[in-house]
């Protein structure tokens, strides 16, 4: 596993970019690739959810992927996550630096709505990592890692473009740099969910991954409007002994992105790997409690000897190194109106490969390249449901048709 700290300012490298934040075991591209990968394995796991779609072999059938353009809409300083606020059409997009800035019809306003650059931690996969609105856009949740390196979820209320009244929901103490998960998002039941890595360092020395006692390697679930929150009543883990409560999901790595389709619910979680594979994992609406394997199992395959009784594979995997690959990013679910022959394709990337690819969500596969992004860190969802996706090199780009 590699730890490399590396100064965190704008106009920063390819090398050093790509050692910021996602990259697992390997090295990453220092520059962009030529071409994408031209073959990869699909998942082929025989443990998919049953209700939800099952893994396929081989790729979405020639000509069938729509053509894409990736357009610059705006370029900020290291951008990792961005949000949305019920009525407005502002996008809400977070620096890894520590601030969060407002985008609205392409125009940058000069002045973050928040501004943590102070307060953050500085190296690798640390700083501000993830923005959610409530659903009633009232309140607004930051992700980020203190100058301890510590996660902080915290919330501010919200009212005509100004964020006040500062509150930490919950707290979580990290063992080390990396691995810190980070996305914030509101369900389709209008609960916040958290995702959190293992704890970091490499191969999960603390075995918090398959441990329900604590947060590491988990999505949580809660209201956040509580004391300092609620525990929903039918969360998987409620009233076992030994568990924590707010636990989701668990035997995570490191969740960096998950999404929910806005028409199904469903949930898509990309999870970072180890030694030798990038997985998709798939949680069909309202099945909370599952465990994704780590750290027995990376992918579909046993790490270092482990076994994973019972757990749910992934519905789409592929090959650490082959291209440059080194981090997967989840996206989402198209369904805006803008590309009419990316509807009901799951979209996700690599971010040292930087290639970005669609796939029918009803049979998840390796699918098509749509496009490239370099240093992919994360994409977003509109209020319309179109997409975005950011680079950590600065650009923001808006998906729009491509030519045929």
């Amino acid at each position: 596993m590699r730890n490399v700290s590396i100064s965190r300012r704008a106009g920063l490298g390819a090398a050093a970019l790509c050692a910021a934040l996602l990259a697992g075991s390997v090295a990453c591209s220092t520059s962009t690739p030529a071409s994408a990968p031209t073959s990869g394995p699909t998942s082929g796991s025989t443990s998919a959810p049953p209700s939800g779609p099952a893994a396929t072999p081989g790729s979405t059938p020639a000509g069938s992927a729509a053509r894409v353009r990736f357009t610059e809409f705006a370029r900020l300083d290291m951008p990792v996550a961005m949000a949305v606020r019920k009525g407005d059409p502002t996008l809400y997009v977070a620096e890894q630096t520590g601030r969060l800035r407002a985008i609205t019809d392409g125009e940058v306003a000069p002045e973050p709505v928040v501004d943590l650059s102070a307060e953050v931690s500085d190296g690798n996969e640390q700083g501000l990592l993830g923005v959610a609105f409530h659903p009633d856009g009232d309140f607004l949740y930051l992700d980020w890692t203190d100058a301890d390196g510590h996660t902080h979820v915290t919330e501010w209320a919200f009212a005509d473009g100004r964020a006040t009244g500062r509150r930490d929901v919950l707290v979580q103490r990290q063992p080390y740099a990396n691995h810190n998960g980070g996305q914030l998002a509101f369900g389709p039941d209008g609960r916040l969910y958290i995702a959190l890595g293992d704890g970091g360092s490499g191969g999960d020395p603390q075995g918090n991954g398959q441990n329900t006692g604590t947060w590491l390697g988990k999505i949580l679930r809660i209201d956040p409007r509580g004391t300092p929150y609620k525990v929903p009543e039918d969360n998987p883990f409620v009233g076992k002994p030994g568990a924590k409560p707010e636990i989701w999901a668990y035997g995570l790595r490191n969740p960096w992105r998950f999404t929910f389709d806005r028409k199904t619910g469903d949930m898509w979680i990309g999870d970072v790997g180890q030694d030798a594979w990038e997985e998709v994992d798939f949680q069909p609406r309202g099945k909370g409690g599952r465990n994704y394997g780590w750290n027995h199992r990376e992918g579909n395959h046993p790490f270092r000897g482990g076994t994973a009784e019972g757990a749910v594979g992934p519905v789409i995997e592929y090959p650490l190194r082959e291209g440059g690959n080194c981090s997967v990013v989840a996206g989402y679910v198209y369904r805006g109106k803008r590309i009419p022959a990316l509807e009901g394709r799951f979209l996700y990337g690599d971010f040292c490969a930087g290639w970005v690819r669609a796939v029918a969500a009803d049979r998840p596969g390796r699918g098509e390249d749509v496009g490239r992004v370099e240093q992919l860190s994360s994409f977003g969802e509109d209020g319309d449901g179109e997409l975005y996706a950011l680079s950590l090199a600065g650009p923001v780009y808006r998906l729009e048709p491509g030519t045929p």
